[in-house]
């Protein structure tokens, strides 16, 4: 159980220590500044500490909001500050200088806690403050100010903020109008019987893998079962975030499956529609495999531009500012998220023409959709990166690195070739159109020498930092490069399960990849660089898919994609949960995908 301290002269009537109960905390009362020290100091070092003005007066959930964030080390607000065990030397030596300066006097003066964040903040120590919107959190200094401090607390409906906070302040229009509104109270709903976040996306995963199951079926009844069973496992995955922000319930683990399972939930569920498909006489494999091809590269595109950007300098663009101003017309916020096919929009698409349509009819229309809204975001992203003056950071660039994810094959080329040959993008852009002419040459040799280039061309793009305006688009490239080659000489091998082993290896792939992007987004690195080693970098399967395909038979081709896929889901699905599982993985919390 976490530990507050009440500070200063109590006051009759006060609700403080009963919020602070309900909220888990034993509480303990301080006499003076020399006893608060004692009290942390016997305080269990493995748990949350934290300091709080017994004149404090405020809505309980503004007290959540700054001392039960499990992902800040030190957090406040005004009467209150907390800190966890990796916190507690740093508010303990201020807290010692504090008392130090006071001498141990009556804390009755000022606000004992906000003394200690000042120190704090003077100190260099990062303090997370939550935006309380129109909750009170104040230490009144008369009994006028604590009356207008209570009628303020009265004025506002502590569990309606509560359920609006519980929403993500920007979503999708599909999202924002057709499930949130009702989904909020399934959140608080879960949050009084105590399910956690994690409990509500197993629940979803499961659910569309029930949906999977029920689309491979092939029958009428079993594609509507599927496209409803879609939507609720959609609910479920909203669910889960509100759930998390209602109770403020984030963990490492957490994290790890909200950034996967969505991706698994809606690949399982292509594989589930071209099940079915097949089952009714008609091969959809190739337009499924595209579909997800189609939606990793979106995503890598998301996530290379951010990176690219998010500390840039001078980070600002005609193309942004017309953005900015598009933002300011209501209905074009709307028009424009939904364009982009966020998730919520994409799901509802693939549920409603699931149950209504063909798989076939479904994938077209993904498709269509998908490469309309990657044409939109890509085309916005390099015309802000072209007439913007930006300068990329080392950090920017090392992401841009790690997402490109060379193997040991472009390391020892680019030891080799000793010099750049141009620029990272121009060289990247080269190496993938020459591998895409070999790949649909007609010749059986040619897609290995098209590999070798394109290998050559992974070195030298890596060659230099990539700073570029468009050395961001370097990833998405050799996402593109790879994940295509799989297909195409999958489509060409043209025997029975060569295009599902195709669309194993790539959903393994994908899964390290989306994998890489969580660990830089939780700042942790790169997986190591014996995994890599190990799974041979993008342009080493490349180059051995293409060999694979030269050397072998149609059937014998189809064994080694799957023996292929098979060792690259083992190595890189144990490494992951090795790290996420571990006390050293990030504890961050990813609200998922953009709307």
């Amino acid at each position: 159980m976490s530990t507050a301290i009440l500070t200063g002269q109590p006051v009759p009537g006060s609700s403080i220590e009963g919020d602070l109960r309900s909220l888990g905390f034993d509480v303990r009362v301080a006499v003076d500044a020399a006893d608060a020290e004692r009290l942390v100091a016997e305080a269990p070092c493995e748990q949350r500490v934290a300091l709080v003005d017994a004149r404090f007066v405020g809505h309980v959930h503004a007290l959540r909001l700054g001392l039960s964030d499990p992902r800040f080390p030190l957090a406040a607000v005004p009467g209150a500050v907390t800190a966890q065990p990796e916190g507690r030397v740093t508010l303990t030596r201020a807290l010692a200088r504090d008392n130090s300066a006071g001498s141990g006097t009556a804390l009755a003066v000022d606000s004992l806690p906000d003394r200690i964040v000042t120190a704090l903040a003077d100190d260099g120590a990062e303090v997370y403050r939550p935006e309380l919107g129109s909750l009170v959190a104040a230490v009144p200094a008369d009994p006028q100010a604590r009356n207008e401090a209570r009628q303020a607390v009265a004025d506002v409906d502590d569990e309606a903020v509560r359920l609006k906070s519980a929403v993500k302040s920007r979503d999708g229009f599909f999202t924002t109008h057709f499930i949130s509104p009702y989904s909020r109270y399934l959140a608080r709903w879960c949050a009084r019987r105590g399910l956690t976040p994690n409990q509500v996306t197993t629940a979803s995963l499961i659910t569309a893998l029930i949906a999977a199951a029920c689309a491979a079926t092939g029958t009428r009844g079993g594609f509507i079962a599927a496209g409803v069973l879609l939507i609720a496992s959609f609910v479920l995955d909203c669910t889960d975030g509100q759930l998390a922000r209602y109770s403020l319930q984030y963990s490492t683990l957490g994290a790890w499956l909200d950034a996967t399972f969505d991706r698994a939930k809606e690949y399982a569920y292509y594989a589930g529609l071209a099940l079915g498909a097949a089952r009714g006489g008609d091969d959809v494999w190739a337009l499924a495999l595209g579909a997800m091809i189609l939606q990793t590269c979106r995503h890598v595109v998301d996530f290379s531009f951010n990176e690219a950007n998010h500390d840039a300098t001078a980070n600002t663009s005609p193309t942004a500012a017309l953005s900015d101003k598009l933002d300011s017309v209501g209905w074009t916020v709307w028009v424009r998220r939904m364009i982009v096919l966020p998730i919520g929009e994409r799901w509802a698409m693939i549920a409603v023409l699931t149950a209504a349509t063909t798989p076939r009819i479904t994938f077209y229309a993904l498709l269509i959709g998908c490469a309309f809204a990657a044409t939109y975001t890509t085309a916005g992203r390099v015309l802000r990166s072209l007439t913007r003056k930006a300068q990329r950071t080392d950090r920017a660039a090392q992401a841009l690195a790690d997402l490109a994810d060379n193997g040991p094959l472009a390391g020892l080329l680019a030891r080799v070739t000793r010099a750049p040959l141009g620029a990272p993008f121009l060289v990247a852009l080269a190496g993938t159109v020459v591998l895409a002419v070999a790949l649909f040459s007609g010749m059986t040799w040619a897609p290995v020498a098209g590999a070798v280039v394109y290998a050559i061309a992974a070195a030298q793009a890596l060659y230099r930092p990539l700073k570029g305006a468009l050395d961001w688009l370097v990833p998405p490239l050799f996402r593109a490069a790879e994940y295509g080659t799989v297909l195409i000489l999958a489509a060409e091998a043209d025997v029975n399960g060569a295009l599902p082993a195709a669309f194993g290896l790539v959903a393994a792939v994908a899964y390290h990849h989306y994998d890489t992007v969580y660990r830089i987004r939780g700042n942790a690195g790169a997986p190591p660089a014996w995994l890599v080693r190990a799974i041979g970098g993008h342009e080493g399967r490349t180059l051995l898919v293409t060999v694979l395909a030269a050397l072998l038979t149609a059937s014998q081709f189809t064994v080694a994609l799957t023996v292929l896929a098979v060792a690259v889901a083992l190595l890189v699905l144990v490494e992951s949960i090795r790290f996420w599982v571990s006390a050293g993985a990030p504890a961050v919390h990813d609200e998922g995908e953009p709307a």
